[in-house]
């Protein structure tokens, strides 16, 4: 039994360049397990508000990796089982049979399992307390000072990778089995049949990616944008397959036919590569390339949401108090007034004087928009009409208070509105309900901010009409609908406080008491909120999002490395036979890194390329999205993506630089 880990230890010094960023691999996907478990059961999230939320960022995040640890563990163990084949076939020829070898993996797996573990436990016990302190600064919470190790993260990575290495084991175990020693043998020298051309799926890769990028850039409506963006993100991975592994094809055979570009020392040798073993080349490279994407996405997106969370705060809450009153029905209306009074008289007794106050009266439906209708009447619509129905949040409010608000001098006649949200000149009038048609004068460019219209997942249609009174007793006239009236007249009265932020909350406090115990509370529904009240969900989730978008970015860029290191390498092996063949027959070794550079520049940088345009065209959708969570900013959305870009870019270069020297140094000197 002493043999089995003498030949596991010699063959890990052998093959240290394969076994190596494996065994960090593995214990990195380790490491970053624990962490997110032993964030997610930090008592310390029980006392943040917010807290609730950002556990349920780390549970999902708990379930990304380790899926995400299962996948891309077998993709790389692929690698090494295509490296060690040659190995057994040897060792099978010597007299080792199958079942030997069959021990001799048990113990080779067992021991980087126990490596990984222990290299990937200890890591993330030791970077425990620093995560944990980033963590709650990120989210306002307060950190202890004693290290803890949790036996529940620990007990939960143990048996997640002891099941993946069973998993790897039992893989590597099939493949074992069903080859003989001869194949093992010649494993290393045979490569793939070279793919034929197919115009077929490429020409259909086109489409699937022409048809995702056309939706993203036409899509309006931020709720149909966040319902299409993971169907999207399918079509887009489909796609991007496809045109990889048979667009590249076809492309390699194009430009072998192109004989002032093929016949060339530095081309030959690459394009004849390329196409040799295209279709595997092809799944890497489309992996990679679905890898930086997501890396792209994710860091825009969630540092986005982290700089732009004061923005979408008082986007969300215009004033450090706001109350909102949704009445029952238009002959509730007048209550407001007395309402108003109450809460002056309150205000007064706790010495505040509102200060930039902003009190609108405005009135809402809902429904379907169908060309120039509102259909308030949806009852003979039923669930599965629902992806494909417009629906819009009609808002009514009066010119008097729009032009005050926004210092304008707009003018309108009776019938006439401003309209926000859709266009006048492809919809000159509209009809709602069939109560009420208004000719649609002008869209203007901007609209007053309404707290509880930013929070709508329904996108919204803003009317200004010269009054709000004649047009409330039209729409008065909608028939109930499930019970409940079709118009909802709202009063909203917002105003800052000065106050610091436990007062703020107070105050909020006792004007809920205030609207909520009033004796005409049947007849309203009523919201108060403080801004500082909400900051620190805002913060929780927001902080949480970046950071565990942080995380899985570097667990993707991991992966995104260790793919383009063991293609470099595997390929760098593959190819050596080649070269040296070529050096014998002339081929000097400028001429070799010069036939090097073109093959890796065509293929390394063809992923970031194709990444960027995902990107550039999921940019319009990403932006809808970001509305949703109140984020209006286009010049921060616009700074951090470009920053991400060139951050990233040059991290891809750097990797770059490192395996194309690797690549070289195999070919040209067998090292």
């Amino acid at each position: 039994m002493r043999l089995y880990p003498k030949l596991a230890l010699s063959s890990f010094r052998k093959n240290g360049r394969f076994y190596l960023p494996y065994l960090l691999t593995c214990a990195g996907m380790v490491l970053m397990c624990y962490i997110v478990r032993y964030l997610g059961n930090l008592p310390q999230l029980d006392t943040v508000r917010g807290g609730a939320t950002v556990k349920s960022c780390l549970g999902m995040g708990v379930f990304i990796i380790g899926l995400f640890s299962v996948i891309f563990l077998f993709y790389t163990n692929a690698f090494l089982m295509r490296r060690r084949k040659m190995e057994f076939g040897l060792y099978n020829i010597l007299g080792l049979s199958k079942r030997n070898l069959s021990v001799l993996l048990l113990v080779e797996t067992v021991m980087i399992a126990i490596l990984a573990l222990v290299l990937g436990l200890a890591g993330g016990i030791a970077l425990s307390k620093l995560t944990e302190l980033l963590l709650l600064r990120l989210v306002g919470g307060e950190a202890g000072y004693g290290l803890l190790i949790d036996l529940d993260a620990l007990g939960n990575c143990l048996l997640l990778f002891g099941i993946i290495f069973a998993l790897l084991y039992l893989n590597s175990l099939w493949q074992l089995r069903r080859a003989n020693a001869i194949a093992l043998l010649r494993s290393e020298t045979v490569g793939e049949k070279p793919p034929k051309a197919n115009y077929l799926l490429a020409l259909g890769g086109l489409v699937l990616l022409g048809g995702a990028y056309y939706v993203s850039v036409t899509i309006e409506d931020p709720l149909s944008a966040l319902g299409l963006f993971f169907i999207a993100v399918g079509v887009v991975i489909v796609a991007t397959y496809l045109l990889f592994i048979a667009g590249s094809v076809t492309l390699c055979r194009s430009l072998q036919k192109n004989k002032g570009y093929y016949y060339k020392k530095q081309h030959f040798i690459s394009v004849s590569s390329m196409a040799y073993r295209m279709k595997r080349n092809g799944a890497g490279l489309a992996s990679v390339c679905i890898l930086s994407t997501m890396v792209l996405v994710m860091m825009v997106g969630s540092c986005c949401l982290y700089f732009g969370t004061e923005g979408s705060l008082m986007n969300r809450y215009p004033r450090e108090l706001n109350i909102r009153l949704d009445f029952e029905t238009v002959a509730d209306l007048p209550l407001r007034e007395g309402l108003q009074g109450e809460i002056d008289t309150l205000l007064d007794q706790k010495g505040v004087t509102p200060e930039n106050p902003i009190e609108i009266t405005i009135a809402s439906c809902s429904g379907v928009l169908e060309g120039d209708r509102v259909i308030t009447n949806t009852e003979g619509y039923g669930a599965v009409d629902l992806p494909t129905m417009d629906l819009r949040t009609v808002y009514f409010l009066p010119l008097e208070e729009y032009n005050r608000s926004l210092g304008l001098q707009e003018r309108l006649e009776p019938g006439q509105a401003l309209v926000y949200g859709i266009s006048a000149e492809e919809i000159p009038t509209l009809d709602i309900g069939g109560a009420v048609t208004l000719e649609l004068t002008k869209t203007v460019p901007e609209m007053i901010t309404i707290g509880g219209a930013t929070v709508d997942v329904v996108p919204s249609i803003f009317l200004v009409v010269p009054e709000l009174g004649p047009v409330l007793e039209q729409l008065n006239t909608l028939p109930e609908f499930s019970g409940r009236f079709t118009i909802h007249p709202i009063w909203e009265y917002a105003f800052d406080a000065g106050l610091a932020p436990e007062a703020e909350m107070d105050l909020a406090q006792s004007l809920k008491g205030l609207l909520y115990d009033n004796p005409e509370a049947a007849h309203y529904s009523a919201g108060v909120d403080s801004r500082e009240a909400n900051r620190g969900d805002f913060m929780a989730m927001h902080g949480a999002v970046l950071f565990l978008g942080a995380l899985l970015t570097v667990v993707f860029l991991f992966a995104t490395v260790l793919i383009l290191y063991y293609k470099q390498i595997t390929e760098g092996y593959e190819d050596q036979s080649r070269f040296e063949i070529m050096q014998k027959v002339g081929m000097s070794k400028v001429d070799i890194r010069k036939s090097v550079n073109s093959q890796l520049l065509t293929v390394f940088f063809l992923p970031l390329v194709a990444a960027l345009a995902h990107l550039g065209f999921a940019f319009p959708m990403v932006r809808k999205i970001l509305t949703l969570f109140n984020l209006w900013d286009l010049s921060l959305l616009l700074t951090i993506t470009g920053i991400t870009v060139v951050v990233f870019a040059l991290l891809y270069f750097l990797v770059y630089n490192i395996t194309a020297r690797m690549y070289y140094r195999i070919v040209a000197d067998g090292r």
